[in-house]
């Protein structure tokens, strides 16, 4: 599995978040939007939208590689390419 490093910054809406994933052969970078109702809605009680983002992207890694996980996206994005992630997400936390 590839070692994802997340870090966000708090912005009136939620946060957005700077992910960089290294998978051994290459590294990507990615700017991923994290609202206050996705927190809410995909990990109940949970004030950690890095811990969200770490495990949406293992559950991306499950489907794709790190290359081709979009660059720039807000976090509901991934249930419209894949509609059995916010099911997913939630049993996860």
């Amino acid at each position: 599995m590839p070692e994802v490093l997340v870090a966000c910054e708090s912005t009136s809406e939620g946060w957005d978040c700077d992910v960089t994933v290294d998978d051994q052969r290459t590294t990507t970078r990615h700017r991923v939007a994290v609202r206050r109702s996705d927190l809410e809605r995909l990990a109940p009680g949970s004030a950690s939208p890095e811990d969200l983002v770490r495990r949406s992207f293992d559950f991306l890694f499950e489907r794709e590689p790190p290359t081709s996980i979009l660059r720039a996206f807000d976090l509901p994005t991934i249930g419209r390419y894949f509609p059995e992630y916010e099911a997913a997400i939630r049993k996860r936390s």
